[in-house]
């Protein structure tokens, strides 16, 4: 008479140390390496050759696969696989929820060439069910012998306890997978809506340039039109006087003068608003502009100033331009002019308050092939707790005047791109920025 498992006291105590074992050994065990762990473990408790584990996926054409998490064949690992369930006995318990075939697997499913190959006899499977009742996977043991009826009930038993731990790891992987793609998501859209905000930041500030210099330009245009008009008035009173009975030298001469004053008040106000035009076209263009030039420094940042210069007028304030060493660089000016604009605007908007004025410095040197520059004012400066943050994505201690607390972010970005760093060192009065770019940018 043969006794069942749980009736021989000998059978009980092997069962319940296997299950200690193999808890024990995949207890500390997540992902993969739980299912390494396990299926090794189980193969050696119920001495299968073959113990497999696997996630039930979909192809493209929807046809059920089961794709093999982990695979312990006799001695070691094998590579993963995916194989279609349909005319296996795979696909029997993912219908019944279990499967079990003492011998003869090979006769029973004709059409499974893998059970073939592998030399496979008997066959059990338990279906990995998770919280909802949907089957996630399957834990599976073949050998190449029969199973008899007490390794078949420590089989089932062991596989049904671990296939409860198996739909639980692979629910967690599900769950995490999800967080994981939820995140790439949401961080893909964040990034979508700062990069917006930032080229609405690079073209407000291009727009408040494009106002400044309008008005900056309107000056010397209104006095050329004001001396071109003079000019028609004094060539008319010429003319007059020519065809006239009587005229005199000295007549001719003072005409002549005010025709000469007023074609040199036309020249220079031209060559002002023309000057004034190349800067602006010349700092429009390198903001789109996506080549890399090479630069004399000094002079790149004295035309931005330039293209500045009626915003800061506004401000009452001046710049200085403290050329220590005349520096050449190779970079994308695009860049560097969106940098000096954002940096000049930020001095205009924070560090002189109410158009109280001051003056702007900046100094460039040559160290080590790298240009040190260091943009200083002489305005209120920043508190520590601004200092900390100023270099943060919407941090603006100008929130309700339409700060979008952008710009020195844009700075910290663009000096970060060109493999550059920027510090803040501690002053007394006003802001110091110290910026360090290598020469040619990489």
């Amino acid at each position: 008479m043969k006794t069942t498992l749980f009736d021989d006291t000998e059978s009980r105590i092997l069962a319940e140390a296997a299950l200690r074992k193999i808890s024990e050994n995949t207890s500390r065990k997540t992902g993969d390496d739980f299912f390494q762990v396990l299926v090794k473990d189980l193969a050696q408790a119920l001495d299968i050759f073959y113990v497999i584990a696997g996630r039930i996926v979909k192809d493209e054409t929807q046809t059920v696969h089961n794709q093999t998490i982990a695979i312990w064949a006799g001695d070691d690992y094998m590579e993963n696989i995916s194989y279609p369930l349909q005319d296996t006995p795979c696909h029997e318990v993912m219908t019944d929820s279990i499967c079990f075939h003492g011998s003869n697997i090979c006769q029973l499913y004709p059409k499974d060439k893998l059970l073939v190959d592998m030399g496979a006899d008997s066959y059990i499977g338990i279906s990995m069910v998770d919280t909802h009742g949907e089957t996630l996977g399957i834990l599976v043991a073949i050998d190449k012998k029969p199973i008899d009826a007490n390794k078949r009930l420590l089989a089932l038993s062991l596989l049904s306890i671990f296939a409860t731990r198996c739909a639980a790891e692979l629910q967690h992987q599900d769950r995490e997978n999800q967080l994981e793609n939820l995140v790439k998501q949401r961080t893909a859209a964040l990034k979508k809506t700062q990069e917006s905000l930032l080229e609405k930041e690079k073209m407000a500030s291009l727009g408040s340039l494009v106002a400044g210099i309008a008005h900056e330009i309107n000056t010397p245009i209104g006095v050329a039109v004001t001396g071109a008009s003079s000019l028609i008035e004094f060539a008319s009173e010429m003319d007059r006087r020519l065809n006239s009975d009587e005229v005199t030298r000295e007549e001719l001469q003072e005409l002549i003068d005010l025709i000469t004053q007023g074609a040199q008040l036309i020249d220079v106000n031209l060559q002002r608003a023309a000057s004034l035009i190349m800067s602006f076209k010349q700092l429009a263009v390198d903001q789109s502009n996506e080549h890399k030039s090479e630069i004399e420094l000094g002079e790149y940042i004295d035309s931005i100033f330039i293209a500045h210069a009626a915003a800061m007028r506004k401000a009452k304030v001046s710049y200085r331009l403290k050329i220590i060493d005349n520096v050449s660089i190779h970079l994308h000016v695009g860049k560097l002019a969106q940098l000096f604009s954002n940096l000049i605007m930020n001095s205009l908007t924070h560090a002189f308050p109410e158009d109280s004025g001051g003056q702007i410095t900046v100094t460039i040197e040559h160290k080590k092939q790298q240009a040190i520059i260091t943009f200083t004012d002489d305005g209120v400066g920043i508190k520590p707790e601004v200092k900390s943050h100023i270099f943060d994505p919407f941090f603006t201690t100008n929130r309700g005047k339409g700060g979008s607390g952008l710009g020195m972010h844009i700075v910290y970005n663009i000096v970060s791109n060109f493999n550059g760093k920027i510090a803040i060192p501690d002053t007394e009065t006003g802001l110091t920025l110290k910026i360090t770019l290598p020469l040619i940018e990489d």
